[in-house]
């Protein structure tokens, strides 16, 4: 899996701007040489949650549309990282992956809003995982805050998840919880980590960047600098069933004192 990490800086409430900038840079990571493109959190307007009736997608259409054809044109997989939507008259920080084929494969909706950034007063909380398949692999999405709650990485991992994907719009202040949680979910779920944390600021915070892919093993195989780069890295899946038959976590779980 060659894959590259698409950290970025985001225009706050700017779609349209936003919008040519993820294409540049999808395109730019397809000329590297990538097969799996994953861009940040929120990309579309940044955190301007107050102007969501005007900017948010609706239904998600104009992300799904370009994430499908720049797929299919440059035969690539893209995790879309999150984008907010818009959904009857209800808004969302939603999550699309499409694949090579410009086939829609992923839809999540972030599970639990972050009041720090106030997310709880203008957006709904999904409520289903997020679980898809590249090239014949289980993999899984998560956003942001959902870090914290490792219970949900556990049930994404449980679900047949080897691989999974943070996008993120991570605060500057907090980048050390960043680090030291991503590292904790690739051991105790043995799996890649592939986080990709934006960069910049807004009226309201700064943002650390950090961008973060670890192996099952808890190895730091890349960590992004707080600047605007995108990475190439080539995972050996392989690695994941090794480790996992190493130590065997997973059979050797006890649901039933879990509960």
């Amino acid at each position: 899996m060659k894959v590259a990490c698409v950290q970025l800086d985001i225009v706050f409430g700017e779609p349209k701007e936003n919008f040519l900038k993820v294409e540049e840079k999808i395109r730019e990571a397809a000329s590297l040489g990538a097969n799996t493109v994953v861009l940040p959190e929120m990309w579309n307007t940044g955190y301007d949650l107050t102007r969501l009736e005007e900017i948010a997608d609706v239904n998600g259409e104009e992300t799904k549309k370009l994430l499908s054809q720049l797929s299919k044109e440059l035969n690539i997989h893209i995790v879309g990282g999150s984008v907010s939507i818009k959904k009857g008259d209800k808004f969302y920080n939603t999550m699309y992956v499409t694949n090579a084929l410009g086939e829609v494969v992923g839809e999540y909706d972030k599970a639990h809003l972050i009041k720090l950034m106030d997310e709880h007063l203008y957006l709904e909380a999904g409520s289903e995982k997020n679980v898809f398949t590249l090239d014949g692999v289980k993999m899984g999405g998560i956003i942001c805050y959902d870090l914290r709650f490792p219970e949900w990485t556990r049930a994404h991992s449980l679900n047949g998840a080897k691989v999974m994907f943070v996008p993120a719009q991570w605060p500057a202040k907090r980048i050390d919880h960043w680090k030291i949680l991503l590292q904790a979910r690739a051991i105790e779920n043995q799996s890649f980590i592939i986080a990709v944390n934006r960069v910049g600021s807004d009226p309201h915070n700064e943002f650390g960047g950090n961008s973060m892919v670890i192996s099952p093993w808890g190895e730091i195989i890349w960590n992004g600098a707080n600047e605007e780069c995108i990475e190439i890295l080539d995972l050996n899946l392989e690695e994941i069933e090794e480790i996992r038959a190493r130590i065997p976590v997973f059979s050797d779980r006890r649901e039933e004192l879990y509960r």
